[in-house]
């Protein structure tokens, strides 16, 4: 599924943002990233999506070598990894239903099957009565749902979710937390970077800690092993 060999990332400052890294993540896997800021979390993340490429080592993604991957290969990549942003991301001006068609019309899927799986995933983050909203008029967690209902519209097999609860209240970001496991649960494997405490420690799952751009812990059902 995820594959890193010996993995560095260095920007052109000089700074050393991942060192070495070596990791493996099964299908069906949920993946917590912690560890300070500026440990190296956000570059992790980036380049499981190819936003950005290894200085030095190998990355599989799908069976495809990210460091090597032609750029106009980059596109198809990514239709089988969904990101769900902390600050949502949504397009203004559209509406629900079209924030998340979008996904789709950018691969030209057929317009039948849009709206067939549109308001499915719709359905399934219990949205269906905003469709025609537009992201304003919507509240924080309603609008991480559309959010991630525009990532898995696709049916990836890879979420990279970057702090989807940092913005929401405590009621909220478990509801979110709900979601995720249920599209864990149907097949999707989940990477999600968290500096939420209470989540990790009571919903349980492999924990990887990043500290100074290398792996300091990965734990089975870990806890998250950081004060707040």
């Amino acid at each position: 599924m995820i594959e890193m060999q010996d993995v560095w990332k260095t920007y052109a400052d000089g700074t050393h943002a991942i060192r070495g890294m070596n990791l493996k993540v099964d299908r069906n896997e949920f993946l917590y990233v912690v560890g300070p800021s500026g440990a190296g979390k956000s570059t992790f993340m980036k380049m499981i999506y190819r936003e950005e490429k290894p200085t030095k080592g190998q990355i599989f993604v799908n069976g495809f070598n990210l460091g090597k991957l032609k750029q106009r290969k980059i596109p198809f990549v990514r239709r089988n990894i969904g990101v769900i942003f902390q600050d949502f991301r949504l397009l203004p001006k559209l509406t629900v239903f079209e924030n998340i068609a979008f996904a789709m019309e950018v691969i030209e899927s057929p317009k039948k099957l849009i709206k067939k799986r549109t308001m499915e995933v719709l359905e399934l983050v219990k949205l269906s009565s905003k469709a025609e909203s537009l992201p304003t008029q919507l509240s924080g967690g309603e609008q991480q749902r559309v959010a991630i209902a525009r990532a898995i519209v696709n049916n990836p097999a890879v979420i990279i979710a970057d702090e989807p609860t940092g913005n929401l209240d405590p009621e909220t970001s478990w509801g979110i937390m709900k979601l995720l496991e249920e599209i864990n649960y149907r097949g999707t494997t989940i990477i999600m970077a968290t500096h939420n405490k209470e989540i990790v420690n009571t919903i349980r799952k492999r924990v990887l800690a990043i500290e100074k751009g290398q792996i300091a812990r990965d734990e089975a059902k870990g806890e998250y092993g950081y004060e707040d």
